[in-house]
Protein backbone atom coordinates (compact mmCIF):
# COMPACT_ATOMS: atom_id res chain seq x y z
CA UNK A 1 0.00 0.00 0.00
CA UNK A 2 2.90 2.09 0.97
CA UNK A 3 4.56 1.91 -2.61
CA UNK A 4 1.14 2.28 -4.25
CA UNK A 5 0.38 5.66 -2.23
CA UNK A 6 3.72 7.07 -3.05
CA UNK A 7 3.40 6.30 -6.94
CA UNK A 8 0.20 7.73 -7.16
CA UNK A 9 0.75 10.98 -5.56
CA UNK A 10 4.06 11.79 -6.97
CA UNK A 11 2.41 11.08 -10.34
CA UNK A 12 1.26 14.73 -9.98
CA UNK A 13 -2.07 16.61 -11.11
CA UNK A 14 -2.10 16.34 -14.96
CA UNK A 15 -2.13 12.35 -14.81
CA UNK A 16 -3.90 12.43 -11.37
CA UNK A 17 -6.76 13.79 -12.82
CA UNK A 18 -6.81 11.58 -15.98
CA UNK A 19 -6.63 8.59 -14.30
CA UNK A 20 -10.10 9.78 -12.12
CA UNK A 21 -11.28 10.40 -15.68
CA UNK A 22 -10.81 6.86 -17.39
CA UNK A 23 -11.57 5.19 -13.90
CA UNK A 24 -8.27 3.80 -13.38
CA UNK A 25 -8.98 5.11 -9.68
CA UNK A 26 -11.22 7.11 -7.33
CA UNK A 27 -11.05 10.30 -6.34
CA UNK A 28 -11.68 8.78 -2.88
CA UNK A 29 -8.80 6.61 -3.69
CA UNK A 30 -6.53 9.42 -4.34
CA UNK A 31 -7.48 11.82 -0.87
CA UNK A 32 -6.96 8.45 1.08
CA UNK A 33 -3.47 7.80 -0.42
CA UNK A 34 -2.74 11.60 -0.49
CA UNK A 35 -4.18 11.54 3.81
CA UNK A 36 -1.78 8.24 4.48
CA UNK A 37 0.96 9.85 3.44
CA UNK A 38 0.47 12.54 5.17
CA UNK A 39 -0.21 11.05 8.31
CA UNK A 40 2.85 8.87 7.94
CA UNK A 41 5.03 12.10 6.70
CA UNK A 42 3.89 14.92 8.29
CA UNK A 43 5.35 14.65 11.42
CA UNK A 44 8.66 15.23 10.60
CA UNK A 45 8.16 17.47 8.01
CA UNK A 46 5.69 19.98 9.43
CA UNK A 47 4.12 20.91 6.03
CA UNK A 48 0.24 20.70 7.07
CA UNK A 49 -1.09 23.23 9.49
CA UNK A 50 -4.50 21.77 9.32
CA UNK A 51 -5.70 18.37 7.83
CA UNK A 52 -9.16 18.37 6.68
CA UNK A 53 -9.65 14.37 6.34
CA UNK A 54 -13.31 14.23 7.25
CA UNK A 55 -14.17 17.03 4.62
CA UNK A 56 -11.90 15.91 2.07
CA UNK A 57 -13.20 12.50 1.74
CA UNK A 58 -16.51 13.42 1.81
CA UNK A 59 -15.31 16.21 -0.76
CA UNK A 60 -14.28 12.98 -2.17
CA UNK A 61 -17.18 10.67 -2.39
CA UNK A 62 -19.39 13.62 -3.88
CA UNK A 63 -16.58 13.85 -6.66
CA UNK A 64 -17.20 10.13 -7.30
CA UNK A 65 -20.53 10.30 -7.69
CA UNK A 66 -20.93 13.34 -10.18
CA UNK A 67 -22.06 13.10 -13.35
CA UNK A 68 -19.53 13.14 -16.23
CA UNK A 69 -20.19 16.03 -18.06
CA UNK A 70 -20.15 18.14 -15.32
CA UNK A 71 -16.38 17.31 -14.42
CA UNK A 72 -13.72 19.96 -14.25
CA UNK A 73 -9.86 19.36 -15.26
CA UNK A 74 -8.74 18.65 -11.76
CA UNK A 75 -11.99 15.94 -10.96
CA UNK A 76 -11.05 14.44 -8.03
CA UNK A 77 -7.65 15.72 -7.42
CA UNK A 78 -6.44 16.52 -3.84
CA UNK A 79 -4.47 19.87 -3.19
CA UNK A 80 -3.45 21.93 -0.05
CA UNK A 81 -3.45 25.24 0.38
CA UNK A 82 -1.42 27.85 2.06
CA UNK A 83 -2.96 29.34 5.22
CA UNK A 84 -3.23 32.80 3.84
CA UNK A 85 -6.07 31.83 1.84
CA UNK A 86 -9.31 31.57 2.45
CA UNK A 87 -10.96 27.94 2.64
CA UNK A 88 -14.82 27.50 3.95
CA UNK A 89 -15.27 26.49 7.09
CA UNK A 90 -11.83 26.94 9.07
CA UNK A 91 -9.63 29.38 10.16
CA UNK A 92 -7.16 31.69 8.15
CA UNK A 93 -4.29 32.12 10.49
CA UNK A 94 -1.66 34.02 8.56
CA UNK A 95 0.76 31.48 10.07
CA UNK A 96 -0.11 32.90 13.67
CA UNK A 97 -2.61 33.22 16.86
CA UNK A 98 -4.40 35.93 16.43
CA UNK A 99 -7.25 34.80 14.15
CA UNK A 100 -9.86 32.41 15.96
CA UNK A 101 -13.26 32.58 13.98
CA UNK A 102 -13.85 30.41 10.52
CA UNK A 103 -14.26 32.07 7.12
CA UNK A 104 -17.59 31.43 5.53
CA UNK A 105 -16.61 31.19 1.89
CA UNK A 106 -13.50 30.01 -0.09
CA UNK A 107 -11.30 32.40 -1.08
CA UNK A 108 -11.37 33.08 -5.08
CA UNK A 109 -8.34 31.14 -6.33
CA UNK A 110 -10.01 28.23 -4.06
CA UNK A 111 -13.17 28.83 -5.41
CA UNK A 112 -11.57 27.95 -9.06
CA UNK A 113 -9.87 24.87 -7.32
CA UNK A 114 -13.17 23.18 -6.62
CA UNK A 115 -15.22 24.11 -9.24
CA UNK A 116 -12.38 22.71 -11.48
CA UNK A 117 -12.94 19.59 -9.46
CA UNK A 118 -10.03 19.64 -7.14
CA UNK A 119 -10.19 18.07 -3.38
CA UNK A 120 -9.07 20.45 -0.36
CA UNK A 121 -6.74 18.15 2.04
CA UNK A 122 -5.85 20.81 4.24
CA UNK A 123 -3.75 23.92 5.02
CA UNK A 124 0.00 24.67 5.14
CA UNK A 125 2.32 25.88 7.08
CA UNK A 126 3.68 29.59 6.85
CA UNK A 127 5.46 32.61 8.80
CA UNK A 128 3.01 34.44 10.44
CA UNK A 129 1.80 37.21 7.51
CA UNK A 130 4.32 35.64 5.05
CA UNK A 131 7.23 38.01 6.18
CA UNK A 132 9.81 35.70 5.85
CA UNK A 133 11.96 32.86 3.71
CA UNK A 134 11.54 30.65 5.87
CA UNK A 135 8.48 29.14 7.29
CA UNK A 136 8.49 29.45 11.09
CA UNK A 137 6.17 30.29 13.04
CA UNK A 138 5.49 30.36 16.96
CA UNK A 139 2.01 28.93 16.64
CA UNK A 140 2.16 26.49 14.08
CA UNK A 141 5.99 25.48 14.38
CA UNK A 142 8.93 24.71 11.56
CA UNK A 143 8.43 23.12 8.26
CA UNK A 144 11.14 20.96 6.98
CA UNK A 145 12.69 20.56 3.88
CA UNK A 146 12.14 16.64 2.79
CA UNK A 147 15.30 16.22 1.09
CA UNK A 148 17.07 17.30 4.48
CA UNK A 149 14.74 17.50 7.62
CA UNK A 150 17.65 19.08 9.35
CA UNK A 151 16.87 22.10 6.58
CA UNK A 152 14.82 24.62 5.68
CA UNK A 153 12.15 24.61 2.60
CA UNK A 154 12.00 28.04 2.57
CA UNK A 155 9.48 30.18 2.44
CA UNK A 156 6.80 31.95 2.99
CA UNK A 157 5.07 28.88 1.24
CA UNK A 158 7.35 26.37 2.29
CA UNK A 159 4.88 24.01 3.90
CA UNK A 160 3.00 23.69 0.09
CA UNK A 161 6.51 23.28 -0.97
CA UNK A 162 7.21 20.68 1.58
CA UNK A 163 3.92 18.43 0.98
CA UNK A 164 4.48 18.52 -2.72
CA UNK A 165 8.02 17.45 -2.78
CA UNK A 166 7.33 14.54 -0.12
CA UNK A 167 4.71 13.41 -2.51
CA UNK A 168 2.00 14.41 -0.42
CA UNK A 169 -0.06 16.06 -2.53
CA UNK A 170 0.35 16.54 -6.20
CA UNK A 171 -0.26 20.65 -6.35
CA UNK A 172 -0.66 23.22 -3.58
CA UNK A 173 -1.29 27.03 -3.82
CA UNK A 174 0.93 29.23 -2.51
CA UNK A 175 1.46 33.47 -2.37
CA UNK A 176 4.67 35.54 -3.57
CA UNK A 177 5.12 38.67 -2.27
CA UNK A 178 9.08 38.92 -2.68
CA UNK A 179 10.00 35.57 -3.94
CA UNK A 180 7.69 33.34 -1.77
CA UNK A 181 6.69 30.79 -4.38
CA UNK A 182 9.88 30.31 -6.16
CA UNK A 183 12.29 30.12 -3.13
CA UNK A 184 10.75 27.00 -1.32
CA UNK A 185 10.38 26.04 -5.18
CA UNK A 186 13.96 26.02 -5.16
CA UNK A 187 14.87 24.66 -2.07
CA UNK A 188 12.65 21.93 -2.49
CA UNK A 189 13.52 20.88 -6.24
CA UNK A 190 9.86 21.95 -7.94
CA UNK A 191 8.88 24.51 -10.80
CA UNK A 192 7.14 27.42 -9.17
CA UNK A 193 5.77 30.09 -11.30
CA UNK A 194 5.02 33.63 -9.46
CA UNK A 195 2.43 34.72 -12.21
CA UNK A 196 2.26 38.17 -13.68
CA UNK A 197 0.91 41.09 -11.20
CA UNK A 198 -2.95 40.22 -11.67
CA UNK A 199 -2.94 36.83 -13.40
CA UNK A 200 -4.69 35.71 -10.54
CA UNK A 201 -7.10 36.98 -8.28
CA UNK A 202 -6.41 37.61 -4.74
CA UNK A 203 -10.17 38.00 -3.50
CA UNK A 204 -12.08 38.62 -1.36
CA UNK A 205 -9.03 40.72 -0.70
CA UNK A 206 -8.30 43.33 -3.45
CA UNK A 207 -4.49 42.54 -2.76
CA UNK A 208 -2.36 40.79 -1.57
CA UNK A 209 0.84 42.67 -0.11
CA UNK A 210 -0.06 46.26 -2.69
CA UNK A 211 1.65 45.10 -5.72
CA UNK A 212 3.86 42.84 -4.89
CA UNK A 213 2.04 40.06 -3.59
CA UNK A 214 0.35 37.35 -6.39
CA UNK A 215 -1.09 33.37 -6.00
CA UNK A 216 -0.05 30.73 -7.77
CA UNK A 217 0.63 26.84 -7.47
CA UNK A 218 3.86 24.83 -6.84
CA UNK A 219 3.93 21.65 -8.86
CA UNK A 220 6.24 19.03 -9.63
CA UNK A 221 6.02 19.63 -13.73
CA UNK A 222 5.44 22.45 -15.94
CA UNK A 223 2.68 20.98 -17.19
CA UNK A 224 1.32 20.53 -14.15
CA UNK A 225 1.73 24.13 -13.74
CA UNK A 226 0.14 25.04 -16.57
CA UNK A 227 -3.29 23.40 -16.27
CA UNK A 228 -3.76 24.79 -12.33
CA UNK A 229 -3.16 28.48 -14.34
CA UNK A 230 -5.89 27.84 -16.88
CA UNK A 231 -8.00 27.09 -13.85
CA UNK A 232 -6.79 29.85 -11.62
CA UNK A 233 -6.54 32.57 -14.24
CA UNK A 234 -8.47 35.76 -13.72
CA UNK A 235 -9.76 38.14 -11.70
CA UNK A 236 -13.02 40.15 -9.95
CA UNK A 237 -13.78 43.06 -9.85
CA UNK A 238 -12.56 43.31 -6.39
CA UNK A 239 -9.17 42.90 -7.45
CA UNK A 240 -7.13 46.01 -7.32
CA UNK A 241 -4.97 44.78 -10.30
CA UNK A 242 -5.95 42.93 -13.42
CA UNK A 243 -3.79 41.04 -16.42
CA UNK A 244 -4.15 41.29 -19.81
CA UNK A 245 -6.02 37.68 -20.32
CA UNK A 246 -3.98 35.26 -22.42
CA UNK A 247 -5.52 34.48 -25.61
CA UNK A 248 -5.29 30.37 -25.45
CA UNK A 249 -4.80 28.30 -22.60
CA UNK A 250 -2.08 27.90 -21.01
CA UNK A 251 -1.61 24.30 -20.90
CA UNK A 252 -2.17 24.12 -24.99
CA UNK A 253 0.21 26.76 -25.53
CA UNK A 254 2.93 24.59 -24.01
CA UNK A 255 2.37 22.40 -27.63
CA UNK A 256 4.05 25.07 -29.64
CA UNK A 257 7.68 25.99 -29.53
CA UNK A 258 9.58 29.13 -27.78
CA UNK A 259 11.44 28.98 -31.64
CA UNK A 260 14.94 30.70 -31.18
CA UNK A 261 14.76 32.93 -27.83
CA UNK A 262 17.40 35.30 -26.79
CA UNK A 263 18.31 34.45 -23.48
CA UNK A 264 20.36 37.02 -21.16
CA UNK A 265 21.98 35.37 -17.94
CA UNK A 266 23.81 36.42 -15.19
CA UNK A 267 24.57 35.77 -11.41
CA UNK A 268 25.02 39.16 -10.48
CA UNK A 269 21.91 40.01 -7.87
CA UNK A 270 19.75 42.51 -7.57
CA UNK A 271 21.03 43.36 -3.98
CA UNK A 272 23.72 44.71 -4.07
CA UNK A 273 26.63 43.02 -1.01
CA UNK A 274 25.16 39.36 -1.59
CA UNK A 275 27.24 36.98 -3.40
CA UNK A 276 25.70 33.92 -4.82
CA UNK A 277 27.09 30.17 -3.84
CA UNK A 278 29.56 28.80 -6.49
CA UNK A 279 27.26 26.04 -6.66
CA UNK A 280 24.44 27.98 -7.81
CA UNK A 281 26.65 29.53 -10.04
CA UNK A 282 27.27 26.21 -11.45
CA UNK A 283 23.43 25.41 -12.30
CA UNK A 284 23.65 28.54 -13.60
CA UNK A 285 26.09 27.91 -16.57
CA UNK A 286 24.81 24.48 -17.14
CA UNK A 287 21.40 25.95 -17.86
CA UNK A 288 23.29 28.06 -20.14
CA UNK A 289 24.75 24.80 -21.94
CA UNK A 290 21.66 23.07 -21.88
CA UNK A 291 20.00 26.53 -23.74
CA UNK A 292 22.47 26.62 -26.36
CA UNK A 293 21.92 22.89 -26.79
CA UNK A 294 18.00 23.66 -27.10
CA UNK A 295 18.90 25.90 -29.97
CA UNK A 296 18.81 29.35 -27.82
CA UNK A 297 21.04 32.37 -28.25
CA UNK A 298 22.10 32.89 -24.76
CA UNK A 299 24.39 35.42 -23.73
CA UNK A 300 26.57 36.67 -20.59
CA UNK A 301 24.52 40.26 -19.57
CA UNK A 302 25.66 43.08 -17.01
CA UNK A 303 21.62 43.52 -16.12
CA UNK A 304 21.40 47.68 -14.55
CA UNK A 305 18.87 46.59 -12.06
CA UNK A 306 16.25 49.26 -10.79
CA UNK A 307 16.75 49.91 -6.70
CA UNK A 308 13.92 48.85 -5.53
CA UNK A 309 14.54 48.84 -1.78
CA UNK A 310 12.05 52.00 -1.00
CA UNK A 311 9.32 50.78 -2.60
CA UNK A 312 9.92 47.10 -1.38
CA UNK A 313 10.02 48.53 1.86
CA UNK A 314 7.33 50.32 1.77
CA UNK A 315 4.20 48.15 0.22
CA UNK A 316 6.12 45.04 2.03
CA UNK A 317 5.57 47.54 6.00
CA UNK A 318 1.85 48.64 4.30
CA UNK A 319 1.05 44.69 3.43
CA UNK A 320 1.78 43.23 6.71
CA UNK A 321 -0.16 46.41 8.62
CA UNK A 322 -3.31 46.12 6.10
CA UNK A 323 -3.26 42.26 7.04
CA UNK A 324 -2.61 42.59 10.90
CA UNK A 325 -5.04 45.23 11.26
CA UNK A 326 -7.88 42.80 9.70
CA UNK A 327 -6.76 40.10 12.61
CA UNK A 328 -8.78 39.49 15.65
CA UNK A 329 -6.58 39.19 18.31
CA UNK A 330 -3.79 41.93 17.52
CA UNK A 331 -2.22 41.20 20.92
CA UNK A 332 -0.87 37.69 20.33
CA UNK A 333 0.70 38.48 17.21
CA UNK A 334 4.38 37.53 17.30
CA UNK A 335 6.71 39.11 18.54
CA UNK A 336 8.84 39.82 15.47
CA UNK A 337 5.34 41.13 13.76
CA UNK A 338 4.77 43.73 16.46
CA UNK A 339 8.39 45.35 15.45
CA UNK A 340 7.37 45.33 12.08
CA UNK A 341 4.30 47.02 12.85
CA UNK A 342 6.01 50.07 14.72
CA UNK A 343 7.77 50.18 12.05
CA UNK A 344 4.76 50.12 9.59
CA UNK A 345 3.35 53.00 11.65
CA UNK A 346 6.19 55.41 10.26
CA UNK A 347 5.20 54.11 6.66
CA UNK A 348 1.75 56.36 6.08
CA UNK A 349 -0.51 55.04 3.33
CA UNK A 350 0.31 57.57 1.18
CA UNK A 351 4.50 56.50 0.95
CA UNK A 352 2.69 53.29 0.13
CA UNK A 353 0.68 54.60 -3.30
CA UNK A 354 4.19 56.46 -4.26
CA UNK A 355 5.91 53.07 -3.65
CA UNK A 356 3.43 51.55 -5.74
CA UNK A 357 3.82 54.14 -8.61
CA UNK A 358 8.05 53.94 -7.91
CA UNK A 359 7.28 50.22 -8.79
CA UNK A 360 5.75 50.83 -11.92
CA UNK A 361 8.77 53.58 -12.86
CA UNK A 362 10.76 50.69 -12.19
CA UNK A 363 8.67 47.98 -14.30
CA UNK A 364 9.34 50.35 -17.27
CA UNK A 365 13.01 50.32 -16.50
CA UNK A 366 13.25 46.65 -16.48
CA UNK A 367 11.39 46.40 -19.67
CA UNK A 368 13.93 48.34 -21.39
CA UNK A 369 16.26 45.17 -20.55
CA UNK A 370 14.18 42.85 -22.86
CA UNK A 371 14.57 44.86 -25.65
CA UNK A 372 17.48 42.83 -26.38
CA UNK A 373 16.55 39.66 -24.88
CA UNK A 374 13.59 37.70 -24.56
CA UNK A 375 14.22 35.97 -20.86
CA UNK A 376 16.58 36.58 -18.28
CA UNK A 377 18.32 33.57 -16.71
CA UNK A 378 19.41 33.97 -12.86
CA UNK A 379 20.08 32.30 -9.76
CA UNK A 380 17.01 31.89 -7.72
CA UNK A 381 18.30 32.51 -4.43
CA UNK A 382 22.35 33.05 -3.71
CA UNK A 383 22.64 30.96 -0.21
CA UNK A 384 22.22 26.91 0.17
CA UNK A 385 19.05 26.19 2.31
CA UNK A 386 19.65 27.21 5.73
CA UNK A 387 19.47 24.82 8.82
CA UNK A 388 16.00 25.21 10.66
CA UNK A 389 15.87 27.40 13.02
CA UNK A 390 17.01 30.49 10.87
CA UNK A 391 14.05 32.65 12.97
CA UNK A 392 14.88 31.12 16.47
CA UNK A 393 15.07 34.04 19.06
CA UNK A 394 15.89 36.28 16.05
CA UNK A 395 14.63 39.95 16.34
CA UNK A 396 13.60 41.81 12.96
CA UNK A 397 17.26 43.18 12.05
CA UNK A 398 18.39 39.44 12.25
CA UNK A 399 15.62 38.27 10.12
CA UNK A 400 15.89 40.83 8.24
CA UNK A 401 19.57 40.11 7.32
CA UNK A 402 19.24 36.45 7.31
CA UNK A 403 16.61 36.99 4.85
CA UNK A 404 18.63 39.19 2.42
CA UNK A 405 20.49 36.15 0.35
CA UNK A 406 17.15 34.28 0.26
CA UNK A 407 15.87 37.13 -1.94
CA UNK A 408 17.92 39.21 -3.68
CA UNK A 409 17.34 37.24 -6.92
CA UNK A 410 13.53 37.58 -6.14
CA UNK A 411 11.95 40.33 -5.01
CA UNK A 412 13.19 42.91 -7.47
CA UNK A 413 10.09 41.07 -9.88
CA UNK A 414 7.80 41.54 -7.15
CA UNK A 415 8.03 45.47 -7.49
CA UNK A 416 7.91 45.35 -11.34
CA UNK A 417 5.46 42.87 -11.31
CA UNK A 418 7.50 40.71 -14.05
CA UNK A 419 6.86 36.70 -14.14
CA UNK A 420 9.72 34.60 -12.85
CA UNK A 421 9.82 31.10 -12.42
CA UNK A 422 12.68 28.78 -10.49
CA UNK A 423 13.12 25.78 -12.33
CA UNK A 424 15.26 22.76 -10.85
CA UNK A 425 18.46 22.35 -11.71
CA UNK A 426 19.55 19.46 -10.44
CA UNK A 427 21.22 18.60 -7.11
CA UNK A 428 24.02 20.72 -4.72
CA UNK A 429 27.04 18.31 -2.83
CA UNK A 430 24.88 18.61 0.23
CA UNK A 431 22.09 16.56 -1.37
CA UNK A 432 19.30 19.53 -1.50
CA UNK A 433 17.85 20.66 -4.56
CA UNK A 434 19.48 23.68 -7.11
CA UNK A 435 17.72 25.60 -9.21
CA UNK A 436 17.81 28.73 -11.86
CA UNK A 437 15.49 31.83 -12.55
CA UNK A 438 13.52 32.79 -15.65
CA UNK A 439 12.37 35.97 -16.09
CA UNK A 440 9.85 37.19 -18.88
CA UNK A 441 8.41 40.45 -19.96
CA UNK A 442 5.23 41.53 -18.71
CA UNK A 443 2.34 39.71 -19.78
CA UNK A 444 4.73 36.84 -20.96
CA UNK A 445 4.48 34.08 -18.68
CA UNK A 446 4.07 31.95 -21.55
CA UNK A 447 7.57 31.87 -22.88
CA UNK A 448 9.13 30.96 -19.29
CA UNK A 449 6.67 27.96 -19.58
CA UNK A 450 7.50 26.77 -22.83
CA UNK A 451 11.34 27.24 -22.33
CA UNK A 452 10.92 25.22 -18.71
CA UNK A 453 9.15 22.68 -20.46
CA UNK A 454 12.12 22.19 -22.70
CA UNK A 455 14.67 22.30 -20.08
CA UNK A 456 12.23 19.63 -17.99
CA UNK A 457 12.40 17.26 -21.20
CA UNK A 458 16.18 17.91 -21.38
CA UNK A 459 16.93 16.93 -17.61
CA UNK A 460 13.63 15.46 -16.09
CA UNK A 461 13.27 16.35 -12.61
CA UNK A 462 10.04 14.76 -11.57
CA UNK A 463 10.64 11.46 -10.91
CA UNK A 464 13.49 12.74 -8.54
CA UNK A 465 12.07 12.16 -4.87
CA UNK A 466 12.93 12.67 -1.27
CA UNK A 467 14.68 9.44 0.40
CA UNK A 468 12.68 10.15 3.06
CA UNK A 469 9.63 9.77 1.13
CA UNK A 470 10.63 7.39 -1.49
CA UNK A 471 8.51 4.28 0.25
Amino acid sequence: MDRDDAELMFQGVERQAERVRTGKVTSRALVEASLRRIDRFDPALGAFRVVLAEQALAEADARDAQAEQGRGPLHGVPIAVKDELDVAGQVTTFGGAANRTPVAADSEAVRRLRAAGAVVVGKTTMPEFGQWPFTESDTHGTAHNPWDTTRTPGGSSGGSAAAVAAGLVGAALGGDGGGSIRIPAACCGLFGLKPQRGRVSTGPNAHLWYALGTVGPLTRTVRDAALLYDVLAGTTPTDRWSARPATTGWLRDLETSPGRLRIGYSAKPAVPGVRPHPEHVGALLETVRALRELGHDVREVNPRYPDATLPFAAQFCGGVRAEAAAVERPDLLERRTRSTLALARLVPESAVERGIRAGERLAERADRMFTTMDLLLTPVVAARPRPVGALAGAGLLTALARSRPMVAYTALWNVTGHPAASVPAGRGTDGLPLAVQLVGRRDDEVSVLRVAAQLEEARPWAARRPPLTDS
